[in-house]
């Protein structure tokens, strides 16, 4: 409608996926890679998890067209089906043919195993999308397991890309998925975006829409991230109303006044309730007194409170602070053995090298502790004076935190092996796999690693 009103090709802030309109934040360009990664392995499983509008289905539909032509793309946007409806539903897409009437999960089954050795003789790859597979019943996921099963020496026949809310992964968290769980071979947790990728997100779509003066200033963006929160469909909503008003009052530019209308009408009684709450309040002044006392609680129990942050937010910082006195470099194993570290990796067992990985990092800070095969190591550390993390992250994390940590990797017969991290540099890392220590590069190590780690601090 307001188009030709802004001198637009097309309208920028619609809430339908578009490729084109795609702005690849950092966050958004981490996630891609991991499905193009996820896809190029030939696993079984791939993740992308995070909140209602962050652009999820967006970069599916990116992958998509990144995607070979040699590929075989089954998209199930409803998975809240039955398994053999579910499955039904993916020989449509494939193209399958199979019995319309009393098919069983049997016949369903031979159908879909036959077209998959089929497309692998021809050199074909076969890929079933889940959007919102948070709505995936337990026995639709062990069917969709099950499926993955088929396979030849190099690689599987199958694989699944799932995508869906926080809720999919305390799905995949139950006791009863644990052997799918070990099957996925990239997973990433897309945020919402900062406030100078919003900014930047605005500005882009604008752009790509051929926009020919500034609609928002830099004040109103900054504004617009206040109300969405960084969220892109959020975002897409607000801007389209606010671009909505301007047009209805025949104006060029959005004021704040347009702007807190159209916040107002599409977040409806929040945003209300949040502009009209004075400044002030007993109410206020008791919830500070208390984040006051939760502070102080703190502070009491982390001597470092910068530390502290760091470990839980995950947030890169400058690396020029003191050292932790707690641990020395110097107590690693000083000679670095010429092996390969993705070999090492492979000959390890999981129990076995979970245990010794994290034997080797309470050592790391002079502590001497037996972890049994059924002990929770961060349930040990508090009685030897230690905190304990376990956290997902990136490599900017690590760096951040700079002390050692345990990593969880995936081996090649995709089982989860664990190594402790020693030192890590710009451009390598010095890890510990069982009683061999290897320095290999962050590209090696990143093709094993999706993020899992594990450290622990010193409680004075």
């Amino acid at each position: 409608m307001y188009d030709n009103h802004f001198g637009l090709k097309e309208t920028p802030f619609t809430i339908a996926p578009a490729p084109r309109f795609l702005y690849m934040s950092e966050r958004h360009r981490e996630a891609l890679a991991h499905l193009v990664y996820g896809f190029e392995t030939d696993g079984g499983f791939v993740l992308l998890s995070g909140e209602v509008g962050t652009g999820k289905t967006t970069i599916s539909r990116c992958l998509l067209e990144q995607l070979p032509d040699n590929s075989s793309v089954a998209m199930v946007l409803n998975p809240k089906l039955s398994a053999q409806e579910l499955l039904a539903t993916i020989c449509d897409e494939l193209h399958i043919e199979y019995p319309k009437t009393d098919a069983s999960l049997k016949t369903l089954v031979d159908c879909i195993n036959k077209f998959l050795l089929e497309n692998n003789s021809q050199g074909r790859k076969t890929v079933v999308i889940l959007e919102e597979a948070q709505n995936l019943e337990m026995e639709v996921l062990e069917q969709l397991r099950l499926l993955t099963n088929l396979e030849t020496n190099q690689r599987k026949l199958l694989q699944i890309i799932m995508i869906g809310q926080p809720e999919l992964l305390q799905l995949l968290a139950r006791p009863e998925l644990r052997q799918l769980e070990q099957r996925i071979t990239a997973r990433y947790h897309l945020l919402p975006l900062s406030k100078k990728d919003t900014i930047d997100y605005v500005k882009h779509r604008l752009e790509v829409a051929g926009v020919k003066e500034p609609v928002f200033s830099y004040s109103l963006l900054k504004k617009i991230y206040n109300y969405t929160g960084g969220i892109p469909r959020k975002i897409n909503l607000l801007c389209d109303r606010a671009m909505l008003g301007a047009y209805v009052q025949n104006q060029k530019h959005i004021d704040r006044k347009i702007l807190t209308r159209a916040a107002k009408e599409v977040f409806g009684t929040a945003i209300e309730a949040k502009s009209s709450r004075p400044f002030w309040s007993p109410r206020m002044g008791a919830m500070l007194a208390i984040m006051v006392l939760i502070a102080a609680g703190i502070f009491m129990v982390y001597s470092n409170q910068e530390q502290f942050v760091k470990l839980v937010s995950n947030i890169q910082l400058s690396s020029d602070k003191e050292p932790d006195p707690a641990f020395d470099e110097s107590d690693a194993l000083a000679s670095v053995e010429s092996m390969d570290f993705l070999q090492l990796l492979d000959a390890q067992a999981e129990s076995v090298s979970k245990n010794n990985a994290f034997q080797a990092l309470f050592s790391l800070w002079k502590v001497s502790l037996v972890v049994g095969e059924n002990d929770n190591p961060c349930d040990l550390a508090p009685s030897k004076g230690l905190g304990c993390l376990e956290q997902r992250g990136n490599l900017q994390s690590l760096l951040a935190i700079d002390r050692p940590a345990v990593l969880r990797f995936l081996a090649g017969n995709k089982n989860s092996v664990y190594a402790t991290l020693v030192t890590l540099e710009s451009n390598s890392a010095t890890m510990l796999v069982g009683n061999k220590q290897v320095k290999t590069s962050l590209v090696e190590l990143q093709t094993r690693w999706f993020g899992d780690y594990t450290v622990l601090w010193r409680i004075p």
